[in-house]
């Protein structure tokens, strides 16, 4: 039923590049990034390792950003030049994208509208370019400027500061005025260091009295490498590696002579900070293994990118030692005075950490390393090889390529993932980040991909002349962010202290149980006499023509049974769910064909646990996805399995022959496993309908047996199992989310629930959700069916299902997050959409295990707290399955989290929310093969305890978590009259034991003493007798009379 489309796989098929850096000598050695890859990565199973819940510092630089050329428009009005990206794009040079910047955002004529965007969000800083060729259409700031493009900045300027809005306003942001590409070749040519400084020097003059942070220039690495060697950028040069390595010289060497100016010009008057904006990628050990060849590689493949224009900036001010190695004599050099004069020339590092620079660095510099998203790692990075200083990020964001004008779901998530990076690399690694900056505030020109792709926080619909700003719903999750300074600590990541009831449900939860007659102990069933080691050889042989009596096998010769439930009992649970095995119990599919030895097996398992005072709950059916037969007898099957009646029928009969057969050793029956999830196994909808609706007709009539034949008796509950995650929606500003999370949970739960207990609001029960139905009749058009496809139950089925529940069980694992289906003719052409409507999707800052199962505690409490709402509390709910696969041999740490994190959420359940909870239960007992979900390792790894086991143990030895950590005494808990005798027994009990040792030496001293005097006399009237006897003897010889003389018997043990 759940089509789930993970984030992890979208983050993944995109590649990203971060970037922080920072020089202090104090913060330790300058040039140890390599080592990073050397330290063990943040443990996921921390909670706050994985999302830390805490905020920014106070005063932290909240910002979003633009650049001008994507945004501005108006490319030729008020006297402006035109750009390197004008000529780019109105000629065919552009390839990959035909649109022109010419109008854009039109944020030229727009930009009060900006700033009204700005208040919006409540952002505290805006990051905005200059245009160099509307400053200066000729690109010589020696001359005049144009005066309407100096006012207009002016005016924004002014209108931020008014706002209270601090501008952060950068030089350069790739639109070269064209005049001097045609004139010197552009960044190729050394006489735009010159030309740079200048028009630097000017903005300074006439804004550097409001402006505190100036940026020199945007990611230079991608002017250089895309924009002169690869051709993608303007302008369009396809100079190889070579043309790249003299664009990167004098961009740096721009760059530092720029700053230079501001420090010796205007830094004393100003007071302002000027930095350069580096973008980079994170990279790690191929397959995880940070061999020092591995290492090295990832080492180049940063510097390669970050290095070549860090390193000179912020290292020693000369390239890294891999790129002289790597390019040669075609790398520019640094005179040992332009070294000292370009080191250090940035008061602060920004970076920009954007998708412009990794699908170029996925070809060109991953070196066979494996790119990946990791923002908090790369700050670590810059760090440790550069120094401690202060930090902004001046681009962070990803795209969108939905074109559903305000829902923007998946870059909610990519942002509160790098934003969280951020944090813990703030808290956790001591980077001073001071500021973050979400790009871009307005869908605009999206460079060489034009308006394919979107970036921004407000929406533009470009076929619109008034280009209205309408803020998505990532910028209202951006809003909430500045509002909340970082992501404050709420209800579900605080503890409650306290314990289960003492009849709560302390259980292990199995699949189908393995009926394994060996190993078997033939004592007493052997009629044979053995003889062990006449040989030598330490065999047994058998004694010939000898023949013992025997018996018939008993429960204690199933070997395999002790030893389950030996591990069973290490874990202090009380309880055990297992599977019985249909098709081994009736291979035929009826009772004409019974296999009494499988039976007596599960018999003899319960009566073991009996014996343990364990109780068990047991499956009756346990569907699984394995074709051909879905765990049903081979013959039901056939005909058509739960597609056809009869095989509701065969159940009955089935479950019948179980309750006789076992039901006095079995107080908790589940017909069948998660059927709402095993119908996921038909492709069809309306096969998946139908089968669902025999399933519940099974179950019912099951429970129906056994509440007329068996319930008097035997007094168990009947119920059956259904697989209930949590769906939450995805973007909770959409009502269509909330709306399509409510109906997977509806076709989820509802499908079952319903019909066998109603609502609370709606005690008519018998019947599917109306809701449910209506969607369906609704949507039936649409899925080219004529009428809906949900069966309809005849009014002696409906009496058959209502109330045919004795408790819910759940089986719970994790949570979705949820949104309708995108029905687009691409989704649609790929397969048919679900029938509710709904894809699923998984956030990237839950911590997930290895097959992907995300860990959010907080599911757990919502699921219960919605399955209370709609049914009521009367029914005990019991949690029949939950865990979590973890590859750790032994010390499985993401299972000890999993277990501490969601028992303390199913205590908030029942403690604060009202729940009747009755029982948890782990799944499983023991893996089959390697690690996964077992408590204990398989019996190939000698079937060791894992570490969860001592957690899930000290568990249930407190009840819970409660204040002292004391043991639970439920005995003393219960209200009960002690009597006065027992009372003083049992405060005086260590007096009792020392006097009962005491009295017991007594006794025995007593006893010897008797023995002693016993033996004495018994010897001393032995004496008087035979001397009497032998007088005798010697008279009856001399009289003649015979005496008896018997050999000795000795008796001759086989060997």
């Amino acid at each position: 039923m759940l089509n789930h489309l993970s984030l992890h796989t979208l983050l993944c098929i995109c590649l990203f590049f971060p970037l922080v850096c920072g020089w202090n000598k104090s913060a330790g050695s300058l040039g140890e990034g390599g080592k990073l890859w050397l330290k063990s990565k943040p443990d996921p199973s921390i909670h706050s390792q994985a999302f830390l819940q805490d905020t920014f510092p106070s005063g932290f630089l909240w910002g979003t950003g633009t650049s001008a050329f994507q945004t501005e428009g108006a490319w030729d009005r008020d006297g402006k030049g035109a750009s390197i990206w004008d000529h780019f794009t109105h000629s065919n040079v552009s390839v990959l994208a035909k649109e022109t910047a010419d109008v854009a955002s039109d944020s030229y004529a727009r930009w009060e509208e900006d700033v009204e965007a700005l208040e919006y969000l409540g952002v505290r800083s805006y990051s905005f370019s200059l245009s160099w060729p509307r400053l200066f259409p000729d690109g010589n700031a020696g001359g005049q400027p144009n005066s309407v493009a100096v006012r207009h900045y002016s005016r924004l300027i002014d209108r931020l500061l008014e706002k209270k809005i601090e501008p952060i306003v950068t030089l350069y942001h790739w639109d070269l005025p064209q005049v001097l590409q045609e004139n010197y070749g552009g960044w190729k040519n050394d006489t735009l260091v010159g030309l740079f400084e200048k028009y630097a020097a000017f903005c300074f003059q006439t804004y550097g009295n409001r402006v505190k942070y100036w940026l020199t220039m945007h990611n230079p690495y991608l002017v250089a490498s895309q924009g002169y060697g690869t051709g993608i950028h303007a302008p369009g040069e396809t100079g190889g590696p070579s043309a790249a390595l003299t664009v990167a010289h004098n961009l740096i060497r721009a760059h530092a002579k720029t700053w230079h100016t501001y420090n010796t010009h205007f830094r004393p008057t100003q007071k302002g900070k000027v930095s350069i904006v580096l973008g980079s990628h994170w990279i790690e050990p191929q397959k995880g293994q940070a061999t020092a060849a591995n290492v090295e590689l990832c080492q180049q493949s940063i510097e390669a990118v970050l290095g070549w224009f860090a390193n000179p900036i912020f290292g020693d001010g000369d390239y890294p030692v891999s790129m002289k190695i790597k390019h040669g004599a075609a790398l520019p050099s640094f005179t040992q005075e332009e070294k000292l004069w370009v080191q250090k020339t940035a008061d602060f590092f920004a970076l920009s950490f954007g998708p412009n620079n990794l699908r170029l660095g996925r070809n060109l510099v991953h070196y066979g390393q494996a790119v990946t998203p990791d923002l908090r790692r790369v700050l670590s990075w810059v760090k440790l090889e550069y120094g401690d200083m202060k930090v902004l990020v001046a681009e962070g964001g990803w795209f969108s390529v939905t074109p559903e004008g305000r829902e923007d779901t998946v870059a909610i998530y990519l942002m509160k993932r790098f934003i969280n990076q951020v944090l813990q690399a703030v808290r956790f690694d001591g980077v001073q980040v001071f500021g973050y900056t979400a790009w871009s505030l307005l869908d605009g020109y999206e460079w060489n991909y034009g308006y394919s792709v979107r970036r921004g926080l407000f929406y533009i619909d470009f076929s619109q002349p008034d280009r209205t700003r309408t803020p998505k719903t990532s910028a209202q999750y951006y809003r909430r962010l500045i509002t909340d300074n970082g992501f404050p600590s709420d209800e579900t990541s605080r503890e409650v202290k306290g314990r289960f009831p003492c009849d709560f449900h302390w259980g292990i939860a199995d699949s189908t149980l393995q009926v394994l007659f060996y190993p078997f102990s033939p004592q007493f069933t052997d009629p044979q006499l053995y003889s062990w080691n006449r040989t030598g050889a330490g065999t047994l042989r058998p004694v010939p023509g000898v023949k013992l009596p025997t018996r018939g096998a008993q429960c204690t010769d199933y070997l395999a049974i002790r030893d389950h439930l030996r591990l069973f009992a290490l874990t202090g649970a009380t309880h055990y769910r297992f599977a019985l095995n249909w098709s081994l119990i009736l291979p035929r599919g009826d009772v004409s064909d019974v296999n009494t030895e499988v039976l007596r097996y599960y018999r003899c398992v319960l009566t073991e646990l009996r014996r343990l005072d364990l109780e068990a709950v047991v499956i009756l059916y346990y569907p699984t996805h394995k074709t051909p037969n879905l765990g049903l007898p081979v013959s039901l099957q056939a005909s058509g399995g739960w597609l056809n009646y009869s095989t509701v029928e065969a159940f009955q009969e089935y479950a019948a022959l179980c309750y006789k057969e076992l039901g006095p050793w079995v107080q908790y029956w589940i017909t069948i496993n998660e059927p709402n999830r095993f119908v996921d196994i038909y492709s069809d909808g309306i096969e998946q309908r139908q089968a669902a609706h025999n399933l519940l007709l099974a179950h019912a009539k099951a429970w129906r047996l056994y509440e007329k034949k068996y319930s008097s008796e035997q007094g168990a509950l009947v119920s059956l199992a259904l697989h209930a995650d949590w769906a939450e929606p995805a973007n909770p500003f959409l009502e269509s989310h909330t709306a399509a999370a409510q109906r997977l949970l509806l076709f989820e739960l509802g499908q079952f629930l319903d019909p066998l207990l109603g609502t609370r609001y709606d005690r008519k029960r018998g019947d599917y959700p109306q809701e449910m139905k209506a969607y369906l009749e609704t949507n039936a058009a649409d899925l080219g069916l004529s009428e809906s496809p949900l069966p309809s139950f005849t009014d002696t089925e409906k009496e058959e299902i209502k109330g045919a529940l004795g408790f819910i069980a759940l089986n719970h694992f994790t949570t979705y997050l949820v949104t309708p289906y995108p029905h687009t003719s691409a989704t649609t052409q790929q397969k048919q959409p679900p029938y509710h409507g709904c894809q699923t999707l998984s956030d990237p800052t839950w911590n997930s295990s290895s097959i992907g199962q995300a860990v959010v505690p907080w599911g757990l409490r919502r699921i219960l707290g919605w399955v209370t709402q709609r049914y009521g509390a009367t029914l005990p709910i019991i949690l029949t399955a939950s865990g979590i696969d973890d590859q750790a041999p032994v010390e499985d740490r993401l299972r000890q989290q999993y277990l501490k994190s969601y028992l303390q959420e199913a205590l908030k359940a029942h403690h604060l929310d009202g729940v009747n909870l009755q029982g948890f239960y782990v799944w499983k007992l023991q893996d089959r093969h390697g690690p996964q979900f077992g408590l204990f390792t398989s019996t190939h790894h000698q079937s060791k305890a894992k570490a969860s086991v001592s957690i899930y143990r000290d568990i249930i030895t407190q009840g819970g978590f409660p204040e002292d950590n004391t043991v639970q005494t439920c005995r003393f808990n219960q209200p009960q009259e002690l009597c006065t005798v027992c009372a003083w027994i049992f405060k005086n009990k260590a007096l009792l034991v020392f006097g009962g040792c005491l009295l017991i030496t007594a006794v025995m001293l007593a006893a010897l003493i008797i023995v002693v005097i016993f033996s004495t006399r018994t010897r001393t009237r032995d004496r008087g007798r035979g001397r009497g006897m032998s007088r005798m003897s010697s008279r009856r010889r001399r009289e003649g009379v015979p005496v008896c003389s018997c050999p000795p018997v000795v008796i001759k043990c086989a060997t």
